[in-house]
């Protein structure tokens, strides 16, 4: 495996985690709800699901799961169904429009667990990951190149997604005194929930 190789590889990674995906409107939407707190423990979430498929694709469990096809079938629409739940929960945020100050009901003892588990079963559930990491990375490696190149991609990508999901964080918290305005609230939870809902059915669509 080459530095050219792998600068290659992390000017792609880039690009890549510039496309707003589902775990870009979880953070959106977990950040407007509970604050910076829960927005980055959030982020951190959706990059763990990342390492830890970035793992499961180098030790080869990630191709035994695309092989078991009921296994497969199971996380994607576990993963249909989650993001369903979240965009529901953001259009009837919308719907009823109350917002109370501080975070929505969430104890601050458990504001960062929440986060972080939001965060990681959406982006876990979601195939597309491991079926990137399985067919896309390799594209990358030199031939020769041990599977552990592979874990270092896969982990190279959780960690650009982890610094750009925080750079988001940190400019929608920026943002706050406009932001907590009841219609421009609405507005974003309007358009997260559709975002979520959305991306939930076209991933119930799509043949992985």
């Amino acid at each position: 495996m080459s530095w050219s190789k792998y600068a290659e590889f992390l000017a792609f990674a880039v690009v890549l985690v510039l496309i707003p995906g589902p775990d870009f409107a979880v953070v959106t939407k977990n950040t407007l709800a509970g604050g910076r707190r829960r927005g980055r423990w959030t982020a951190l979430g959706v990059s763990s699901s990342n390492l830890v498929q970035g793992a499961a694709a180098a030790a080869g469990l990630g191709a035994l799961i695309v092989r078991v096809q009921p296994l497969f079938e199971a996380i994607k629409w576990a993963g249909v169904a989650y993001l369903a739940y979240m965009g529901a929960q953001a259009v009837r945020s919308a719907v009823r429009g109350q917002y109370p100050p501080g975070l929505d009901g969430v104890p601050a003892s458990r504001d960062g667990l929440t986060g972080w588990r939001q965060g990681f079963v959406s982006n876990i559930t979601n195939p597309k990951v491991l079926v990137f990491y399985l067919a896309v990375l390799p594209q990358f490696l030199t031939p020769g190149a041990g599977l552990g190149w592979l874990l270092v991609l896969a982990w190279s990508h959780a960690l650009l997604s982890l610094a750009y999901l925080q750079v988001l964080v940190t400019g929608l918290h920026g943002a706050r005194n406009l932001l907590a305005r009841r219609r421009v609230r609405r507005g974003l939870d309007v358009t997260t929930g559709a975002v979520l809902l959305g991306f939930s059915a076209r991933l119930a669509a799509e043949h992985v």
